[in-house]
């Protein structure tokens, strides 16, 4: 699944898109931006379908990234511990991040019924566009297409 906000890259899959952010996290991988753009179209297009959901999808996932890497990129992977509980995965209260950003960009933060409705994809999303050295200016975008009638 990719989001509107990211379709200005997202449809070449010049950058990573944040499905893949997300499953990288969730496998616990490394990647930087020169070792995705020397993956292939179809390597890129494989990590954005595959699967993360089970213990041996995970696996299976970290095992053909690794792989990627090494033969792609010509480099040894970064290995970082997998998210277990991160502030984006309960649906049941927005987390600080959110609403300074938010507000520091003079919009108001989503309602913990909203953030509640949202995805365990755009919550991870939001919450990655408040870090420091990511397109914080996609921010705005995608808070807008993802409340989308219940923000307006």
């Amino acid at each position: 699944m990719l989001f509107k906000f990211e379709m200005d890259f997202a449809l070449s899959l010049r950058c990573v898109p944040m499905i893949v952010r997300m499953k990288l996290d969730q496998c616990g991988v490394k990647l930087s931006l020169r070792q995705w753009s020397r993956f292939t179209q179809r390597d890129r297009q494989a990590l954005v379908g595959r699967p993360v959901t089970t213990p041996p999808e995970q696996a299976a996932y970290r095992s053909f990234l690794l792989h990627l890497i090494r033969i792609r990129a010509g480099e040894e992977p970064k290995l970082l511990p997998p998210v277990r509980t991160e502030a984006w995965q309960p649906a049941d209260g927005v987390p600080d991040a959110i609403t300074m950003k938010a507000q520091s960009s003079g919009l108001r933060a989503p309602t913990p019924e909203q953030w509640g409705h949202l995805s365990v994809l755009q919550r991870f999303a939001l919450l990655k566009l408040t870090r420091p050295g990511h397109e914080n200016q996609k921010f705005e975008p995608a808070l807008r297409e993802f409340l989308g009638e219940m923000y307006n």
